[in-house]
């Protein structure tokens, strides 16, 4: 299993929209070819953080990849693809990227290093990390 971090507004798609939604839904409008790659390599089962942008910077819950990579439906480019997600757990206290940057053991994760990438990975210690500060079990 491979862990990811996805990035969203909160204006846009929130945490309380995708709790809301009782079926996956895409991760659509992602037009960043990293951010693609990333998801060409997602497996169905793999977990990854719903993180809200902008203002907010922080980590809200799990999602879960309940299809693999196919085509975005919100264009007609054949080079845009996604993947659909669905909730899993709300963490008990969100992690904010401020914590995050505090805290050395962070140093190398992307999100600390590249916070502009909409798709990207989280290590195994990350996620269990990032677990144990937002009130979870990982």
């Amino acid at each position: 299993m491979a862990y990811w971090l996805f990035k969203t507004e909160p204006a846009t798609w929130s945490w309380q929209d995708q709790l809301a939604v009782s079926v996956p839904e895409q991760w659509d409008g992602v037009r960043n070819y990293s951010a693609r790659m990333h998801m060409r390599n997602m497996r169905l089962g793999d977990l990854g953080f719903f993180y809200h942008s902008v203002k907010e910077k922080r980590i809200m819950g799990i999602v879960r990849v309940a299809v693999e990579i196919h085509h975005d439906t919100t264009t007609d480019d054949p080079r845009w693809e996604c993947v659909d997600v669905e909730a899993v757990a709300e963490l008990k206290t969100p992690v904010t990227l401020e914590q995050l940057k505090a805290d050395e053991r962070f140093r190398d994760m992307v999100l600390v290093n590249n916070n502009r990438l909409s798709v990207q990975p989280v290590t195994a210690r990350e996620w269990k990390l990032i677990c144990e500060l937002g009130g979870i079990d990982p």
